[in-house]
């Protein structure tokens, strides 16, 4: 199962996350590929078969260029404010212009603690604006928590990125055998 995981991450959380799904979803048999979307390629998404989308919640959403730059002036590289998940999901719509050539999809956030309880997430916007454009999605959205906007993540977050890795290869897994059958 070749999966692509695209991440944006300000301060590396969003990427930390991402790379123990990657680890995860290995451990599980896929072939996953991490891609920052400041650098994503069309040909980094052809013959996926799960295409993985994580961004950082900002403002209760995905990030805009304001929310990226105000994470710059709170430290962040401003290279990582060049483009965000926000801006490159319509771009999907050229890369996988039929409907039978879209991967299953699913997305993750990084949020904060201290708004866990708080509505709005990016992996929510994601996931909405995916099925907008016409993905299935695999599973629900989920949330990673970190304790500040540089982290680190929360005790036992980890093990969830791990575990919602192994439940995405077992999804696909389970997909695969109904497609032979």
């Amino acid at each position: 199962m070749k999966t692509v995981i695209v991440f944006e991450s300000m301060f590396g959380n969003t990427e930390h996350f991402a790379k123990e799904i990657a680890e995860g979803l290995a451990e599980a048999g896929a072939e996953p590929t991490l891609v920052d979307v400041r650098s994503v390629q069309p040909a980094d998404l052809r013959g996926c078969d799960l295409l993985i989308v994580g961004a950082p919640t900002h403002a209760f959403s995905m990030s805009r260029q304001s929310t990226r730059e105000d994470a710059v002036r709170q430290g962040a590289i401003p290279a990582r404010a060049a483009v965000g998940i926000r801006e490159w999901l319509p771009t999907l719509d050229d890369v996988f212009p039929s409907a039978s050539e879209r991967p299953f999809v699913a997305a993750f956030d990084t949020r904060v603690e201290k708004v866990r309880r708080i509505p709005g997430s990016a992996a929510k916007r994601a996931a909405h604006a995916l099925r907008a454009h016409g993905f299935a999605l695999l599973a629900p959205p989920i949330s990673f928590y970190v304790a500040d906007v540089k982290g680190p993540a929360t005790f036992g977050e980890i093990f969830e990125a791990h575990t919602w890795a192994a439940h995405l290869a077992e999804l696909m897994a389970a997909r695969s055998t109904k497609d032979v059958s």
